[in-house]
Formats: C-alpha cells, sequence, structure tokens
C-alpha cells in the first residue's frame, strides 16, 4: 500500500502541471485584462469589455500600450508602467515559470486590486466555504445512508414508495430555487421570521459567550446548510438504496440467511461493509462539489462572504493571482483527497489490495 501511495503523491504533480498550462494557456486569448479593467476604471468606462465590441484585444500577454483597446488618449509611459507593475512586460512562457517556482515556495501572490496576499485571503473566505461543505456533506451522509438502508430492506413497500416521490422532488428543485423558497418562509420573507437573513455570525458575536457562539454560528448557518444539502441528499439515498440491492441480491447473502444469522447481522455484518465501498467512493466529489461548485450561489443569496464569491469575483475582475492562486491550492486538495478515498476504502474493506490490482 505504501508504494501505491507513493506513486499516487508522485502523479500530484504532473497533474497539477497539466492542470496550471491548460488554464494560464486559456487566460492568454480571453480579452479584458487587469490591465483592460485599471484603464476601464481611470476612463470612466462602465464595462471593460465595451472596448471589444468591435475586434479583439492583447489580454494577459501585455503585448504593447498600443494594444489594449481604449487605451487612447492615456500616456504611454502609464501603461507600460501598469505592464511592469503587474509583470506583464515578461513573455507569458518566463511568466509562467516563475509563477509555478512561486507556487513551490508556498509564494502566492498579492492580489491585484485587494491589496491582501492570495493566502491570506484564501483564510479568510474559507470559515463560510468549510462550513457549508463540511456540514452539507456530513448531514446528506447521516440522512441518506440509514434512508437508502431502509429503503433496499423495504423495496417496493410503501415506505420506498413515497420517499421515492420526496426524493425526485428534491432533486428536480434547484438549490438556488429552494434556498429562496426558504428565506421567504423562515427569514421573514412573508411568513416567519425565525433565521437571519445574511451572515455567518451576529454582529456581537465577539460579545457572547461560548456556548452562545456556537448557538450562534448554527443560527446563521442552518438555512444555508439546508439548501446545499438538498441535491446530494437525493442522489447519495438512491446510490446507497441501489447499492444495498445489489449486494442483498448476491449468493453470499443468502447463504449467510441459509446458516441461520439474523436480518440485523446479515445487513450490518455482512451486506452493509461491501454496499459502502461505492458511497465511499462518492465522498470526495460530494463534498469538493459542495465546498467548491455549489457554494456561488448559495452564498450569493445568504450574503455570504466565501470563496466561491471570491473565485467569481475574481474571474470577473481578472484578478489573475488569486485566480491561480485558488486553482492551484484547491486542484491540490482535490487530489489528496482522492488519495484519501482510496484509503477510506482500504479502511473499510482490508481485503482490497491497489497494488495487486495495478499488477
Amino acid at each position: 500500500m505504501g508504494a501505491y501511495i507513493l506513486r499516487r503523491l508522485l502523479l500530484i504533480i504532473p497533474t497539477l502541471l497539466g492542470i496550471m498550462i491548460i488554464n494560464f494557456t486559456l487566460v492568454q486569448f480571453v480579452p479584458g485584462g487587469p490591465i483592460e479593467q485599471i484603464i476601464a476604471q481611470v476612463q470612466g468606462q462602465g464595462d471593460v469589455f465595451e472596448g471589444f465590441a468591435g475586434g479583439g484585444g492583447e489580454v494577459a500577454s501585455g503585448g504593447g500600450s498600443d494594444d489594449y483597446a481604449g487605451a487612447r488618449g492615456l500616456p504611454p509611459e502609464f501603461i507600460e508602467e501598469l505592464e511592469r507593475e503587474f509583470g506583464f512586460d515578461k513573455p507569458p512562457v518566463e511568466r509562467f515559470f516563475n509563477m509555478l517556482w512561486n507556487y513551490m515556495r508556498l509564494d502566492f501572490g498579492e492580489s491585484y486590486f485587494r491589496s491582501i496576499s492570495v493566502i491570506d485571503l484564501v483564510l479568510e473566505k474559507m470559515p463560510v466555504s468549510i462550513s457549508l461543505g463540511l456540514w452539507s456533506t456530513l448531514i446528506a451522509y447521516a440522512i441518506s445512508i440509514p434512508l437508502g438502508i431502509k429503503k433496499a430492506v423495504q423495496d417496493g413497500g410503501p415506505f420506498d414508495t413515497w420517499t421515492s416521490g420526496v426524493i425526485i422532488v428534491a432533486y428536480a428543485i434547484p438549490g438556488f430555487l429552494f434556498a429562496i423558497l426558504l428565506l421567504v418562509l423562515f427569514a421573514g420573507g412573508s411568513y416567519w421570521q425565525i433565521f437571519p437573513l445574511r451572515g455567518l455570525t451576529s454582529d456581537n458575536w465577539e460579545m457572547l459567550s461560548w456556548p452562545a457562539k456556537i448557538a450562534d454560528y448554527f443560527w446563521h448557518i442552518a438555512l444555508p446548510v439546508i439548501a446545499s444539502t438538498i441535491a446530494a441528499f437525493a442522489t447519495l439515498t438512491l446510490l446507497t438504496k441501489n447499492s444495498f440491492l445489489d449486494e442483498i441480491k448476491k449468493h453470499y447473502v443468502m447463504t449467510a440467511r441459509a446458516k441461520g444469522l439474523t436480518e440485523r447481522r446479515v445487513l450490518y455484518g455482512h451486506v452493509f461493509r461491501n454496499a459502502m465501498l461505492i458511497v465511499i467512493a462518492g465522498f470526495p466529489a460530494v463534498f469538493i462539489g459542495v465546498f467548491f461548485s455549489g457554494s456561488l450561489i448559495i452564498e450569493t443569496i445568504f450574503s455570504l462572504d466565501g470563496l466561491g464569491r471570491l473565485g467569481f469575483e475574481a474571474a470577473v475582475a481578472r484578478d489573475y493571482p488569486v485566480i491561480f492562486g485558488t486553482l492551484f491550492i484547491f486542484g491540490l486538495i482535490g487530489l489528496v483527497v482522492g488519495i484519501l478515498s482510496d484509503l477510506m476504502y482500504v479502511l473499510v474493506d482490508p481485503r482490497i489490495d491497489f497494488e495487486k490490482r495495478e499488477g
């Protein structure tokens, strides 16, 4: 197992390198770079992309002052100074390798527009995304696994039928629509003012006692977590049910029952371990999905300042240090979580040997 983990760790390097190369290359062809953003602000333009309506323009490559749409009337020295400040006076290949060298030293640079390091910016936004991702995933698994098992045991019965209807409805409702519904019902929209409308904590959070701080935190995070959990809960429940149904039909289950083992012993002593493998395999995808991709809309609706909004705002502003820094950090996290998933496989079922499978 040690050799397998070492190989997986070594594969992280070329994988991350490929991710960075592809994204860095694509950025060179996207109009509206950070210099264009500053030019638009200096000239009072409402939309930085207006200058590209009649044609293309140079972006991250920094091809000189005449290449920037909308730069007419600005001193060439001003444009050249911007290029030097952002590093666009160097060729793209040189900038790419400089970026990688800095990342190897854990130097992710500073945001172009916020005057704060990328690491500090990520750490500042991390509590919101961790709250949404962690609690949504844990709650989804805590509900889906027992519910899926019961649906498998009572397959075709009344309980299975009506819960399947609820799950289908939950899966069909978009997360943002369900979030708005929660706000209307429970955050003072048109009915009850039970939960706060925005934020992760109250304004007087620092003055509260520790028990009151914990209660205030969960009071604020309740609605966003419920909205984030709804789709994952539906998918995991059906996945658990189908996995258990596949295992229940196998010969070893019939043999265990023929030996006189109780139904509980058969389910949780034999079926559970095998059926949970596919559910555990989906854990990284569920967590990463909720942690990153699913958080933007939820954070926007509930006015939470997390990584989802950070990534969106950085992309709109063409804040390249934030874009590439977070891409590198989160790509690394995703790859490491994939390795942890394999280790969970072995933990649940020690009979699995990835080294023999590769051989």
